[in-house]
């Protein structure tokens, strides 16, 4: 199986912060199906480093301030375009993200608040009838 996988938890620096999340229950997926790396706001435009981003509601801005929901909906859309070309029948993405958390991410207030919620990424997979799982639940893949 075709899998759109977060390429920070396969080890790619390209975390908001400069580092990554490697997992090695995601990087484990790679012995039994094929992994197509994807990372969201770098694929909308946002540099690596970057201003960390929470949602408030429909919009994603930095803790500066900055609206950046443009490019989290261009990487987003890119993501959607990835995954269909690839064949993906299923996405591994970061939890928590304001563009990869499924069903929790950050509340928008910048101070590690979890609330319910997904990143734009995740919704759009959903959308388009991607399911989308994070690390912790990867291993049913």
């Amino acid at each position: 199986m075709y899998i759109l996988v977060s390429a920070c938890l396969l080890g790619v620096a390209c975390k908001y912060s400069g580092g990554d999340n490697a997992c090695p229950a995601v990087l484990a997926l790679a012995g039994r199906h094929t992994l197509i790396p994807v990372c969201p706001e770098v694929y909308g435009g946002l540099p690596t480093p970057r201003p960390p981003a929470e949602r408030q509601g429909n919009c994603v801005v930095t803790e500066q301030g900055a609206d950046v929901t443009a490019q989290y909906q261009k990487g987003a859309q890119t993501a959607v375009q990835l995954a269909k070309l690839t064949g993906c029948a299923a996405a591994v993405l970061k939890k928590n993200s304001p563009s990869c958390g499924c069903g929790q991410i950050y509340d928008g207030t910048f101070t590690h608040t979890l609330t319910a919620g997904s990143g734009l990424t995740a919704e759009a997979l959903l959308a388009a009838g991607i399911p989308v799982y994070n690390e912790d639940t990867c291993d049913t893949l």
